[in-house]
């Protein structure tokens, strides 16, 4: 069942495959899934081959090993694997924290046409369109796509960084201000 559930895991590729779609193909219960899972997990952690098992978002995949990324990056060095551009790693941020958003409200975050980036983002599959917006003219709704959580290496969106509360930065600078310009009596 392990070179089963191996191959499965080959033939998925980047999407990987959940617990539930294992267990649907080889008609075994979760719980024994799982197990099949941990055994593979433990024989590539315990091997010197290049590559291991990952769980990225809800999904099992296998992938290189990231000790070896110096090799792997002389072999692939296209543009889809490119470094991405600050406009881009912005955009992302903004569209990681806020989804699901329009590109208008990620206009109005920037202060600037995202256009380009979206496009550019949806083309590397880093985010994906997840519905329209009842607003005028029914704008595009965007979120991150697992490939995102890949890229980045997380497990889920709930990874990310948690952002400082905007109230305490506006305190901290009022403070500042009153206790730079407070007139003396």
């Amino acid at each position: 069942m392990k070179a089963i559930v191996e191959g499965l895991l080959f033939l998925s590729g980047e999407d990987g495959l959940t617990l539930e779609e294992i267990s649907c193909v080889i008609e075994k219960d979760i719980d024994e899934v799982k197990l099949i899972i941990k055994e593979l997990y433990n024989d590539y952690s315990n091997d010197t081959r290049g590559i291991q098992i990952e769980f990225l978002g809800n999904h099992f995949k296998l992938a290189t090993k990231k000790e070896h990324k110096e090799y792997y990056k002389k072999l692939v060095s296209d543009d889809e694997n490119s470094i991405l551009s600050q406009s881009a790693l912005e955009t992302l941020a903004i569209i990681a924290y806020n989804a699901p958003i329009t590109r208008i409200e990620i206009d109005n975050i920037r202060g600037v046409n995202s256009s380009y980036v979206v496009r550019k983002l949806l083309l590397k599959g880093l985010i994906e369109e997840v519905g329209r917006s009842d607003a005028p003219g029914r704008p595009r709704i965007y979120n991150v796509t697992p490939r995102f959580l890949d890229y980045f290496g997380l497990g889920s969106i709930d990874e990310l960084p948690k952002l400082e509360e905007k109230q305490e930065i506006i305190d901290e600078e009022k403070y500042l201000f009153e206790s730079k310009y407070k007139e003396e009596i």
